[in-house]
């Protein structure tokens, strides 16, 4: 428990993959403009990085140090091709949505860092976990910032989100403000970065109050006695 501790605290804040590793940007950047676009990616990386981070671990002991990147961006591509086409089946209008961005998972530096850098080095359990909690650092910032755009764009939250749960989810959307024109800034990537500027502002500000609650330790100087001979 300790250990699922200590990754779920990683992945989710201490190391978020997206506002403290700022890796893979460009999906971040470029599909988050809606809540529904944001988590359909975030699930799509979250199952490529749990099963590629299972797979690494499985074979790590079988695979020459020489060739163990092109095996693992191999071993993406397979599962990135399962879950493309697991979208093109039942979540087409999404599937079309996000179009390029879905391929560009074999690319995407989080998934390979992670099995570089952790999966390849422990047991299936521990990668597991890792790639579950790195995914799900990556889904919250996505959906995060979707969320911002979204609403700052077009005044709604979870618009279209019958593309990734079916028609029953059509009664999702919510309508909190209403604009006769979109803020185009909001929906376009540039307005997408400046939102990620302000997200690890207010997390740099978060740890740094934490940083000041937390108690400082006493600095224990030692002293030393000089005897005089007789």
């Amino acid at each position: 428990m300790s250990q699922n501790r200590e990754l779920m605290k990683n992945g989710l804040w201490l190391n978020n993959p997206a506002i403290v590793q700022l890796l893979g940007l460009c999906p971040l950047l470029a599909v988050s403009a809606t809540v529904t676009n944001a988590l359909g990616l975030g699930i799509a990386t979250l199952l490529v990085m749990v099963g590629s981070n299972l797979i690494v671990s499985l074979v790590r002991e079988w695979v020459p140090k020489e060739v163990r990147i092109p095996i693992f961006v191999m071993i993406i591509a397979s599962l990135v091709t399962c879950v493309q086409l697991l979208m093109n089946a039942y979540a087409f209008g999404l599937y079309q949505s996000l179009g390029i961005f879905i391929p560009l998972i074999v690319t995407n530096c989080i998934i390979i860092g992670r099995a570089e850098a952790f999966a390849s080095k422990n047991a299936p359990l521990p990668s597991v976990l890792d790639g579950f909690w790195m995914g799900m650092g990556m889904t919250a910032a996505l959906v995060v910032l979707g969320a911002i755009r979204e609403l700052m764009g077009n005044g709604t939250l979870f618009d279209g989100a019958d593309r990734l749960l079916g028609d029953w989810a059509a009664g999702l959307r919510i309508e909190v403000f209403h604009f006769d024109s979109p803020f185009l800034l909001a929906m376009l990537p540039p307005g997408a970065f400046l939102t990620v500027g302000f997200l690890i502002a207010a997390k740099n500000v978060i740890d740094a109050r934490q940083a000041k609650k937390q108690p400082k330790e006493k600095a224990v100087i030692e002293r030393v006695r000089i005897t005089s001979a007789d």
